[in-house]
């Protein structure tokens, strides 16, 4: 698995991305905070992607929350790539970035659907637990929060 810094707008992330934004949108409706391929291109969102060979696997983006925090942001392993360790090495990879940056906590907001439950038990596994809403979110049965303390 190679995972490089990436262009979100780029064309071969668009139709997963898309597929990402859709699939949120039906099961969160307006609680949906995924990036498009403009906020993930904003300056505080670093963008990687994750690859078998020449196929995308997947992937994620941080954000910076001020100097010494992150947020995981718009984790996606493509469907094809579920269940292949995308999603773990692709979060590795974020957890990774966010020590090296010298934060002290990595934090995340996901769903509440069923959908989400793979991705649950891949943050929890990782050591993320529960937490209140952080940056500027609102609660709703929709979302959910957690937080790694690095």
């Amino acid at each position: 698995m190679q995972i490089r810094t990436d262009d979100p707008a780029a064309p071969h992330v668009a139709a997963l991305l898309a597929h990402h934004l859709e699939e949120l949108a039906s099961v969160m409706g307006e609680h949906a905070f995924a990036l498009d391929a403009g906020g993930l291109s904003s300056p505080e969102v670093t963008f990687w992607t994750a690859w078998r060979g020449e196929v995308l696997a997947g992937f994620a983006a941080l954000k910076a929350l001020g100097a010494n925090d992150g947020e995981v942001k718009s984790m996606r392993a493509a469907p094809s790539a579920r269940r292949t360790g995308a999603g773990r090495a692709l979060l590795d990879h974020i957890v990774a970035e966010a020590r090296a940056r010298g934060y002290g906590a990595l934090y995340l907001e996901t769903g509440t659907a069923d959908l989400h439950g793979p991705a649950i038990a891949l943050y929890h596994s990782a050591g993320f637990v529960s937490c209140g809403p952080f940056a500027g979110y609102e609660p709703s049965p929709h979302n959910q929060f957690m937080m790694l303390a690095l």
